[in-house]
């Protein structure tokens, strides 16, 4: 099949590190940055290529038609265009979900509708049989998206969504999603190098952040645990499809190595740990991390020099950590993180941290994913950086902070002269 513009829909505020880790996969390929995304030309060699190595991105998109619309009637019509024999036979199944950015139609469902009756009934024209649908895992998943005027029908190529890496089975109760630790470290430029230097978890929780890492630094592809939607679709199954995936995930598996980085993570509470270490296991990179279950308030560093990256629990996400945490059963039964000991809020546990930090991590250089915008004044700490990003619906930003031993706050400046001296 010819070349198309693949979709790379991406967290808010990603863009422009997915356009880069774009370049990185495919540097002969003409990119461009589009809100909530990249744009990427590219074939099916390309779209395997992007769902085996993409660490940021959502999913990767396939357009299969666009067309200006008024009625979901517009969208029935906009269904049959494709030449679905393309694609996937009777016998297989489908499933469509929507997207919408001030929409006209009142419902997004029989949008949808619309899209599987006219996909159904053009297979039905040309074969008598129809496909079904599965809404848990078909063999063609279609997107559409639905602009105030304009509908673009994709296939999505990836099937479950990218941050689903395949490794992580033990998780708490708020689990940071993959692909937003893969962009905390792709915002502080750690790449696993060896120039890059250690890296720390204090309070790793499942062990994404580190676990993240550790992949980076053993050069171990995100899919190369996984299956993906293309795998059974007519573009990607024939004989040149095929080989393209074999040498795709030879080369990937190739690239496989030992971490050249020291890769630190804990938590105050065993059951994450253990977590973290099962998880870590699976991910293939058990051997690369060291974990140990100790305070963040306690804990210090192994070398003088490296980078602590956390995303500290917090208000709508879980409760915040203490110096002794361990496990309760809150208000609605589910299991969760102790708070801080002894009654200590948030902003107490933040200005005891950066305090253990500058008497033992001066030389270091920590990154803290908050929700909290006035976080470095709670640790009385001046951030060099803040990164927008996006938790799920939860707004944060990602501080930098440059470590030096003792206090950080600015000295308060020499009383000014006396103009009349």
């Amino acid at each position: 099949m010819s070349a198309v513009q693949l979709f790379l829909p991406c967290a808010a505020g990603v863009e422009g590190l997915l356009a880069d880790e774009v370049a990185r996969l495919l540097p002969q390929a003409a990119t461009q940055t589009r809100r909530g995304g990249v744009e990427v030309q590219g074939g099916a060699r390309e779209a395997m290529a992007l769902n085996l190595g993409s660490r940021l991105a959502q999913r990767v998109l396939w357009p299969l038609c666009d067309a200006p619309y008024r009625s979901e009637d517009d969208l029935y019509a906009l269904a049959r265009t494709p030449r679905w024999d393309d694609w996937i036979t009777p016998q297989q199944t489908l499933k469509v979900d929507v997207t919408a950015q001030r929409a006209p139609l009142k419902s997004l469902n029989f949008a949808a509708l619309r899209i599987k009756d006219g996909v159904c009934d053009a297979m039905r024209d040309a074969h008598g049989a129809r496909p079904s649908v599965d809404t848990r895992r078909p063999d063609l998943p279609l997107l559409l998206h639905l602009a105030p005027e304009h509908a673009t029908l994709y296939a999505d190529t990836s099937g479950e969504a990218l941050f689903k890496r395949g490794w992580r089975q033990d998780q708490g109760d708020a689990p940071l999603k993959e692909t937003l630790a893969a962009a905390m470290l792709a915002a502080a430029g750690w790449q696993g190098r060896e120039a890059d230097g250690p890296l720390l978890d204090p309070v790793c929780g499942s062990g994404t952040i580190a676990i993240e890492a550790a992949q980076i630094a053993c050069g171990i592809a995100p899919g190369l645990q996984r299956h993906f939607a293309f795998e059974r679709l007519g573009p990607f199954r024939d004989a040149a499809g095929r080989q393209a995936w074999r040498e795709l995930r030879d080369a990937a598996q190739a690239q496989v190595r030992q971490s050249a980085v020291p890769i630190a993570a804990g938590d105050v509470s065993f059951r994450m740990t253990d977590f973290a270490v099962r998880n870590a296991d699976r991910a293939g990179v058990r051997g690369a991390i060291d974990f140990k279950t100790a305070d963040a308030l306690q804990r210090t560093p192994a070398t003088p020099r490296g980078t602590l990256m956390l995303n500290p629990p917090y208000g709508e996400r879980i409760d915040p950590k203490g110096s002794r945490g361990g496990e309760r059963n809150d208000a609605r039964g589910a299991t969760a993180r102790e708070g801080f000991d002894d009654g200590a809020s948030a902003p107490e546990f933040f200005s005891r941290l950066a305090t253990h930090w500058k008497r033992h991590y001066g030389g270091w250089t920590a990154w803290v994913l908050s929700p909290d915008m006035k976080l470095p004044q709670a640790m009385r700490l001046k951030e060099s950086r803040r990164v927008p990003m996006w938790n799920g619906p939860i707004e944060c930003r990602l501080f930098r902070f440059d470590l030096v031993a003792g206090s950080m706050r600015e000295p308060a400046a020499p009383p000014a002269a006396d103009a009349s001296e």
